[in-house]
Order: C-alpha cells, then sequence, then structure tokens
C-alpha cells in the first residue's frame, strides 16, 4: 500500500450526488453504462462510463445517491468523454457495486 500525506488527501475532491440519467453505452468494449450525476450547483452535471451492468440496469440506477471522484480530469471512452470517476467496490464475484449512501446530504457536499 502507498502512503500518501494529509496535504495528498486534501487534493482529492469526492462529492454526493444524484444519478438523473443512464443509458447503455454498447460502443464500450466491456459491458458498461453511460451514467449522469448532479453534483449540485458548483459542479452541476457531470457524466462517465460504468462498468456496472451485473448489479444495476439503467433503471435502477436513477435517483441513486453516490460518491464520485470529481478532479481526475476527463478521459475519451469509445467517444464519450467521462468527466469524473464513480466510486465503487468489486465484490466476491469481481463486479462492481457502487458506493452509495442514505440520508439528507446535499449533492455536491464534499467527503470528508
Amino acid at each position: 500500500m502507498t502512503q500518501i500525506t494529509f496535504i495528498d488527501f486534501e487534493k482529492i475532491d469526492i462529492r454526493a450526488g444524484t444519478i438523473i440519467k443512464s443509458e447503455l453505452f454498447p460502443e464500450a468494449r466491456k459491458p458498461a453504462y453511460k451514467i449522469w450525476v448532479d453534483f449540485g450547483p458548483e459542479l452541476g452535471i457531470l457524466k462517465t462510463s460504468a462498468q456496472v451492468t451485473h448489479h444495476y440496469t439503467p433503471e435502477t440506477l436513477i435517483n441513486m445517491r453516490v460518491l464520485g471522484l470529481t478532479n481526475v480530469g476527463t478521459k475519451n471512452i469509445a467517444g464519450f468523454i467521462s468527466e469524473f470517476l464513480l466510486l465503487g467496490l468489486e465484490d466476491t464475484q469481481g463486479t462492481i457495486q457502487l458506493v452509495t449512501f442514505n440520508g439528507d446530504v446535499p449533492n455536491g457536499n464534499k467527503l470528508k
């Protein structure tokens, strides 16, 4: 495990958001969805691609409260520009389950 300093940690921008749109991403090499997340008034709506097709459908993702790493820059994935990294954990089957949360947390709040 690589150690980072607290100063490095302060550079990481993980924000709360709500999935507002999700659709199939047939152009991707591996099964994936295109996902749009509302990160509140400061960041607005950002989009990403996620390989979460094992546990979710596009419909079940809508209104899900998620965490995203929002300061990693952009990445072109099969012609789709990903603007953040949706956070998830690998389960025992090797598939991704999203990091979600409940409660009254406004979109855009930063993980502290």
